[in-house]
């Protein structure tokens, strides 16, 4: 029998504890196969988070550290500093990234640490309960905007592709999305460019993934994927904000 499509060598014999219709699986299985394709395995070093993918350290077959919240950027600071050889990533929700560990974030984007950040955004805290995150949308209801989220009082959602590309220590900063098999292969091919640039030293790189949360948005798992392309897509349009090594970026 030939064989067409197999668990990745990166990932772990583990059970996914996700709810139905969540996306980290598959982005975990898109990161999974981006090291094990480039040969980075024995490199490689995760940075899980708080929140939804706290438990990322079960999840994959190469060398996993937890980092306290918000801190995965100044931990994979510490790890690729004292080993520069290794190849290091963190995996970070919008709450994990861009509320409690914003600061963090940034001054690594700005030193230009050779790390890579995969960073989820589902526009709300998954976790914690459906609280509204930094990435919540204008008038998007939540847990704790159950009215919708007002800017005017809680501000406006932050873009934090857009904002990363502005600063010169980030090499590589895109958005994606893992809604269907075309944005799914362009994700794939987001990651792996990234781990390559990382692999080689050349900088600080950000992938943002536009995933869904069924649960906490109150929406079967095929609403959810329509939700994000019509609704979540238009704020946070989907492209290169930066690529120091490739012409195109925005």
């Amino acid at each position: 029998m030939t064989v067409v499509y197999d668990k990745s060598k990166g990932l772990a014999d583990n059970k996914l504890h996700y709810c139905p219709g969540c996306t980290h699986g598959i982005i975990h299985r898109l990161v999974a196969d981006s090291i094990v394709e480039l040969g980075l395995e024995g490199r490689a070093v995760g940075v899980a988070p708080v929140g939804c993918s706290v438990l990322a350290y079960n999840y994959f077959s190469f060398d996993m550290i937890q980092a306290p919240h918000g801190r995965a950027p100044a931990v994979a600071t510490g790890l690729v500093r004292a080993v520069p050889g290794n190849v290091v990533f963190t995996y970070q929700g919008d709450g994990d990234l861009a509320a409690i560990g914003t600061a963090e974030m940034i001054h690594a984007a700005a030193r230009g640490e050779s790390i890579v950040v995969i960073f989820v955004n589902n526009a709300i805290y998954g976790m914690t309960g459906g609280q509204m995150a930094p990435t919540t949308l204008p008038g998007q209801v939540t847990q704790t905007t159950p009215y919708g989220r007002d800017v005017s009082y809680a501000g406006n959602p932050i873009r934090v592709c857009e904002m990363l590309s502005t600063l010169d220590g980030t090499t590589y900063a895109e958005r994606v999305a893992v809604d269907a098999v075309p944005n799914i292969r362009k994700a794939k091919k987001a990651i792996k460019k990234a781990f390559e640039y990382q692999s080689n030293q050349k900088g600080f790189s950000i992938i943002e993934v536009l995933s869904t949360c069924p649960t906490n948005w109150g929406k079967t798992p095929i609403e959810a994927l329509d939700w994000l392309r019509t609704t979540l897509m238009a704020h946070y349009p989907l492209g290169v904000y930066k690529d120091k090594f490739a012409e195109g970026g925005k």
